[in-house]
């Protein structure tokens, strides 16, 4: 891997960090906003949902408009547009522009993590892949995972605190992108890239999807589900269940987000090299499914932490081995894969959010159950699973 590789890959690694760190700022300090506004769950889960309603507009679009005029140019736009999210999150007390805010934010996002991703697959070779992807992967779940804690820190401040630093640090990123990183002519090759002009099997083909496709697309789907049905309310239960306070929060949450990241950095490579990443998605399936149905019966907060860690870290594996396994079944149309990954988490997104939200309405573990069924379900179906070198689609 070049000087110049490796300095792009730093670049993208902070760029997707940063945006998902924007996407979790939000949680700590939402039961706080829910109280100040008089607010029920279910509008907390309309806006985080909102977020990820503009990801699934947009990723699929931004996926193709990246494969045909750069990464670049979209990285750029999509920093300088997550900055106005944060800005504008800090300034109001309205749910409205709250909720404006967080399709900025889904837009920003749609526009910088698949394209990171899509740069990362154009300047690696397949032996490199796994360990560049387990990075950005880490930067993905790191930023969504150390959110809530840095947010909760910062929060300690002022809980408009945490906006106006991330909406900074967007600016300045942004600056850093334009300055360091190369234009899209001037990256080195992977050596075993394909030069490809166009991409070859449009998304509406039945050479497109192969049924290793619609698998690995399907427990995208489910695995952000899972997440974000989990995640999008766990401030909110842990504090009515188990009456955790906001230090309590984001003491939890940033520890899981530590462990997490060294999964992902020191140890996701490894794994995949022993177990492969059709037994790693089966084993995280399987032990986020036990430990969610652990927290609903679990009657102390030692408990509650360290079910939590558990799942978090299965969830922040799970989205690393199955993005692995998309890049190696087409060596093409890289920007329109990740853009379609990045989609499918959004709309499970927008479902776990607002389902968790009008779940935990009725009864506070009736969204962790639900949660359960659907990961349980998808620990069955990583069985039908191929191995890597038997997924190649046809180019």
């Amino acid at each position: 891997m070049t000087k110049k590789t490796k300095r792009a890959i730093f670049i993208l690694i902070f760029s997707e960090f940063l945006v998902c760190l924007g996407i979790s700022l939000v949680i700590p300090v939402m039961p706080f906003i829910k109280n100040e506004l008089h607010l029920s769950a279910t509008d907390m889960g309309i806006m985080n949902a909102l977020f990820a309603f503009a990801q699934f507009v947009a990723s699929p679009i931004i996926g193709r408009v990246s494969d045909r005029i750069g990464r670049k140019p979209v990285l750029t736009v999509g920093l300088f547009l997550y900055m106005v999210s944060e800005v504008l999150f800090a300034l109001t007390n309205h749910l409205w522009v709250f909720n404006i805010s967080r399709l900025i934010g889904g837009l920003s996002a749609a526009m910088v993590v698949p394209t990171a991703m899509a740069l990362a697959a154009d300047i690696t070779t397949r032996q490199q892949r796994a360990r560049v992807i387990g990075w950005l992967s880490a930067a993905f779940s790191g930023g969504l995972i150390l959110g809530p804690g840095i947010g909760g820190i910062l929060a300690g401040v002022s809980y408009k605190t945490p906006f106006w630093v991330a909406g900074a640090l967007g600016l300045l990123s942004a600056i850093v992108l334009i300055t360091l990183l190369p234009n899209d002519a001037e990256h080195d090759e992977a050596p075993d890239a394909p030069v490809v002009a166009e991409p070859t099997s449009h998304p509406m083909t039945r050479a497109f999807w192969t049924v290793p496709i619609i698998i690995l697309f399907t427990m995208i789907l489910v695995s952000s589900f899972g997440l974000q049905g989990f995640e999008s309310i766990y401030s909110i239960y842990v504090n009515e269940v188990f009456n955790f306070s906001l230090s309590n929060i984001a003491l939890v949450l940033t520890l899981n987000g530590l462990i997490s990241l060294f999964f992902q950095v020191a140890l996701f490579d490894k794994m995949v090299r022993v177990f492969g990443e059709r037994r790693l998605i089966r084993a995280c399936f399987f032990l986020a499914a036990i430990c969610t149905i652990w927290i609903t019966q679990a009657h102390s907060k030692v408990e509650v932490i360290i079910a939590t860690l558990v799942i978090f870290t299965a969830f922040d594996l799970l989205r690393p081995a199955i993005t692995t396994l998309l890049t190696k079944a087409s060596t093409a149309n890289q920007g329109l894969i990740n853009g379609l990954n990045m989609s499918l988490t959004s709309i499970g997104n927008i479902v776990g959010p607002i389902m968790s939200g009008m779940l935990l309405d009725m009864n506070t573990h009736y969204p962790y159950l639900v949660v359960a069924v659907f990961l349980i379900l998808s620990y069955v179906m990583a069985f039908l699973l191929k191995r890597p070198d038997q997924m190649q689609t046809a180019e």
